[in-house]
């Protein structure tokens, strides 16, 4: 039998090994090949029945990796059946092993209930009239990044995986999608859109100020046509590489305890055709607790430009329109923008093994030549923090903190696939792509 604790398997043991290392373990070890190309299967999706779980508003919520303490609290005090109770169950103070009693639970009580049939669906974000996202969901057959169909384009840190691994163990389901993004415009697309012109499963208003929709398709023959049109296609995955790795090393547990195929061998996951589609992409800004912003702007001058701005909004669009690589340190009182990076100081710092492209990325500069070299701040979860989107959230938790807060330009789309397409990952959490998919609207149970 498997292990059911949160150690990853001995062939994804991290001792040792940096997030480049293990990330070329979690993503390139498998099981035998099944050959073929993308594959996105049906499944029996697990969904809220809101007579009893009550508003599908108030019971789902956005990505875990997006919500933060003070959101946690939030949605825990917004109704018992919050799938928050699920996903993140520790900021309730519980155990995973109770969030898994409790997903039995909710299912025996009639609060969640399974499709009686295999299907795909088709999931909508809109902002009143304009469809912002639209997307296939299903069981996304899990590969090797050497077979060149599931593209990673960052790299992933043992913590998460394990912390995942533990969670969905315990679970013995996919409690949210990740996403990904492919260049489809063929029969899947047509398909996907003839759904939407059907009465909705679901469809509800949330707090984020769209409304939310899903559909069914649950005829085999309208399966077979989507798992054709995908055969000789390839994804990249635009958001949740920590639980596509930790797919791959459940399914690596699996196989070492002795299993054969499963459920394991796949992965909830949405696919949205970029044609139809084309995804947003948003920067991640960081936030440095341990360095102090008087010390940080001190060291920057060093090796860059550096202008000085009272004015938020006025430093926010220096950023904006400076030639890349650029960065905005906050945290102090005032603003500083740095560009113009010493090319010494640069060559120096960007490792060689890596493309041109890719060590023009203003993250692989922040990450090589500023938090490794200039602040010689340690690489790790606890060192850095992360802020999605929001600059002035990310300059605000600096400031509280006596830290310093790094501000980014998003990364270019074109620059991300092409990295991705000669086999290199951009540095962890280079991007934000969006609109992302709410969770709770369907889960996937690892039964057999």
């Amino acid at each position: 039998m498997p292990r059911m604790d949160d150690d990853l398997p001995s062939e994804l043991d991290p001792d040792g090994l940096d997030p480049e290392e293990f990330s070329a373990r979690v993503f390139g070890t498998s099981g035998p090949r099944t050959g073929g190309g993308l594959e996105l299967a049906p499944f029996r999706g697990v969904r809220f029945v809101p007579e009893v779980a009550g508003d599908l508003a108030a019971v789902t919520m956005p990505p875990y990796d997006l919500i933060d303490d003070a959101a946690a609290t939030r949605l825990l005090a917004g109704g018992g059946h919050n799938i928050v109770r699920l996903n993140l169950p520790r900021a309730a103070g519980e155990s995973y092993a109770t969030a898994g009693r409790r997903l039995r639970r909710w299912l025996d009580e009639g609060a969640l209930t399974i499709d009686a049939d295999p299907a795909l669906y088709v999931y909508e974000a809109a902002d009143g009239g304009t469809v912002l996202q639209r997307g296939l969901i299903g069981a996304l057959g899990l590969r090797a990044e050497s077979d060149g169909v599931v593209l990673p384009h960052e790299n992933v840190f043992p913590g998460p995986v394990r912390d995942r691994l533990a969670l969905m163990t315990a679970a013995n389901a996919n409690l949210e999608p990740i996403f990904l993004v492919y260049e489809g415009g063929g029969d899947a697309a047509r398909i996907v859109d003839d759904a939407t012109a059907g009465t909705p499963l679901m469809e509800f208003f949330a707090d984020d100020g769209l409304s939310h929709r899903l559909w069914r398709i649950d005829d085999p023959a309208l399966h077979a046509r989507v798992a054709a049109d995908l055969r000789d296609k390839q994804a990249l995955i635009a958001d949740g590489h920590h639980r596509y790795a930790t797919y791959r090393a459940l399914q690596a547990r699996r196989r070492s305890g002795g299993d054969g195929a499963g459920p394991w061998d796949a992965g909830l996951a949405m696919l949205v055709d970029s044609t139809r589609f084309p995804p947003n992409l948003d920067a991640i800004h960081r936030v440095l607790p341990g360095l102090c912003p008087d010390r940080a702007v001190e060291r920057a001058r060093e090796v860059f430009r550096v202008t000085a701005f009272p004015d938020e909004a006025a430093a926010l669009e220096a950023l904006a329109g400076a030639p890349r690589p650029a960065f905005l340190i906050g945290g102090g009182d005032s603003l500083y923008l740095l560009t113009e990076p010493d090319p010494d100081a640069l060559g120096r710092s960007m490792p060689s093994e890596h493309s041109p492209r890719w060590r023009g990325l203003d993250t692989a500069v922040l990450d090589h030549l500023l938090i490794g070299n200039v602040w010689n701040v340690p690489e790790n979860e606890n060192a850095i923090d992360i802020v999605h989107h929001d600059a002035s959230a990310a300059i605000d938790r600096a400031r509280r903190t006596g830290g310093t807060a790094v501000i980014l330009n998003p990364l270019r789309v074109e620059d991300v696939l092409a990295v991705a397409g000669e086999g290199e990952r951009v540095p962890r959490k280079s991007t934000s792509f969006g609109p992302k998919p709410r969770t709770g609207l369907v889960l996937r149970l690892l039964d057999t």
